[in-house]
């Protein structure tokens, strides 16, 4: 039900003048139209004409989209202001003028609204649960209650920045080969489509047997061109069939988390990613005056994959029972020892926030060095593929015409 509220909210057209009498005009997302009147009254602003603007469906559906890195982005610039000494309220204006991003902007006033409404700052976050997750919001409202908000935002923003970061390598890590298949196919189905036909027609009057491989790839060419929408069909239907399994169904999203863990190639990429978010989470959650328990909580969802999810929650219960974090983390199985032994370090001298951050920092390199290592592994790699299916079918082509020259 928030979800809805939060992007249902009303924007309102306004035109008024502020307390130096200067004309001024724009818009304000707020529940209702009393809301807004109140908010724009507190602001100084005397109300000359105001109107709820009318959604254009079309603008709706070509709207761009808030993204994690918008939100990263603005915590970091909020937290600057608020470094800075400007009030809360005067930040979220500085802020909303600075984004590109139009959803963005309508998100930020919004919260503004809420603020000035009354409503705490991460009782404003909650009403946009989609961009703000509960470790976001408790860290904030951990920040208004211990009266350190600015020192909090700046810790928030460098978890955000540094998760971002992690992000972004992982996925330039998949990008690259799967960029390389694509063009792989699309490159191969030209040739089979265009090219293959004209050496059919070559071939045809030689009036002799075809070699075998030159018969297969001749067929394969003749079904693609009578049925290529048949092949477009079932290859978008795979995609969004996957895509809506793994939306829909908890068992093949574990399924996938598992898979991701056993691959060759990418598998110790993913266990080193989960790790340093692991080890991010607990250390800001903890440092932020989170309880061990709470934070273990919330740093379970932050892994992103439901291997480590059930471990860190068993670590939590083991934690709850009296355990130490050492012993609990040994006990799953599923943490390097290197890990181990910086926690023990941690909890032994009274910083495992600051050996937890040393962990996180170290794996964050191991990530960086492996997406490096797999990027120069999967060149080759990829040249060699490449190599197979265009290769494959030139020579296909040009046996025939081998074997004639043999003949004569």
């Amino acid at each position: 039900m928030a979800v809805k509220k939060a992007q249902m909210m009303p924007t309102f057209s306004y035109e008024g003048i502020d307390r130096k009498g200067a004309k001024l005009k724009g818009e304000l997302p707020a529940r209702n139209m009393a809301l807004a009147k109140v908010t724009l009254r507190k602001q100084g602003i005397t109300i000359k004409t105001i109107r709820e603007k009318r959604k254009n469906i079309l603008e709706g559906l070509m709207k761009k989209k808030v993204s994690t890195l918008d939100i990263t982005i603005f915590t970091r610039q909020l937290a600057t202001m608020m470094k800075a000494g400007v009030p809360l309220v005067q930040s979220f204006e500085i802020v909303a003028e600075g984004l590109e991003n139009p959803s963005m902007r309508e998100v930020v006033l919004g919260i503004k609204g809420e603020v000035e409404g009354g409503n705490t700052f991460a009782g404003a976050l909650r009403k946009y649960p989609q961009y703000f997750d509960n470790l976001f919001c408790s860290l904030v409202e951990s920040g208004e209650q211990s009266g350190a908000l600015e020192t909090m935002l700046d810790r928030v923003a460098i978890y955000k920045e540094k998760s971002e970061l992690l992000k972004q390598k992982i996925k330039k890590a998949m990008k690259y080969p799967a960029a390389v298949i694509v063009v792989a196919l699309v490159v191969t189905i030209i040739l089979m489509v265009k090219v293959v036909p004209v050496f059919q027609e070559l071939f045809s009057s030689f009036g002799a047997d075809l070699p075998a491989f030159t018969k297969m790839v001749v067929n394969m060419s003749e079904w693609m061109q009578k049925y290529w929408f048949i092949l477009i069909i079932a290859i978008g239907a795979i995609i969004s069939s996957f895509l809506e399994a793994k939306k829909r169904s908890k068992k093949f999203r574990d399924f996938l988390d598992k898979a991701a863990l056993k691959a060759p190639i990418f598998g110790d990429l993913v266990y080193k990613a989960i790790i340093a978010r692991y080890s991010r989470t607990l250390a800001t959650t903890f440092a932020a005056g989170v309880p061990l328990i709470d934070a273990l909580e919330s740093t379970a969802g932050a892994t992103n994959n439901c291997v480590y999810e059930e471990a860190v929650l068993k670590i939590r219960d083991d934690v709850a029972t009296g355990q130490q974090l050492q012993f609990a983390m040994r006990v799953t199985n599923k943490f390097p020892s290197m890990a181990v032994q910086m926690v023990a370090i941690g909890e032994e001298s009274g910083a495992l926030d600051s050996m937890l951050d040393k962990v996180a920092t170290h794996f964050e390199n191991e990530v960086d060095n492996a997406v490096d290592g797999l990027t120069s592994m999967m060149e080759p790699l990829i040249m060699a593929v490449l190599g197979v299916l265009v290769g494959g079918l030139v020579i296909a082509m040009y046996l025939p015409i081998f074997q004639m020259g043999s003949v004569v």
